[in-house]
């Protein structure tokens, strides 16, 4: 018997006006929204900085609108920016000096997985981020 997913979303076009600041504000009141905030503030501060590195990196290196999508299911929380590039992204090895150039390795320690694939018009690019543990029942128990 196939088990019904249950899934959520949320979509923002963010042209390059808006800066990345706007991306980080937004995303981070849907965190909150799944209070995410309380229970995981450390992961939400990664899934945001997440997203203001994919943002940034569409910004700069396509030079185009970037379209920020949270999908929330069962399993994860997958932040994907979509940019009207088609070249794929590559980690660059950044020297000490250097003041970019790291977002995508941020990106990779970050999250649980990322993946990148080109499509029709240009390039999605998703990090996927496990939800916090169910917290525990107020009695303390649980069911093992």
């Amino acid at each position: 018997m196939a088990q019904d997913m249950r899934a959520a979303g949320w979509a923002r076009s963010l042209p390059i006006s808006s800066g990345v600041k706007t991306a980080r504000e937004w995303t981070r009141s849907h965190l909150a929204a799944l209070g995410w905030e309380r229970t995981a503030p450390d992961l939400v501060d990664s899934i945001v900085l997440a997203v203001s590195e994919l943002v940034t990196n569409a910004h700069i290196h396509a030079h185009t609108t970037a379209q920020l999508i949270l999908t929330r299911d069962e399993e994860c929380l997958h932040v994907t920016v979509h940019d009207a590039s088609a070249q794929l992204p590559q980690q660059r090895h950044a020297c000490k000096e250097a003041l970019g150039g790291r977002g995508l390795f941020l990106v990779d320690a970050l999250a649980h997985d990322v993946a990148a694939r080109r499509c029709p018009r240009g390039k999605d690019v998703t990090a996927c981020f496990e939800p916090p543990p169910a917290s525990a029942p107020p009695d303390g128990s649980s069911k093992g």
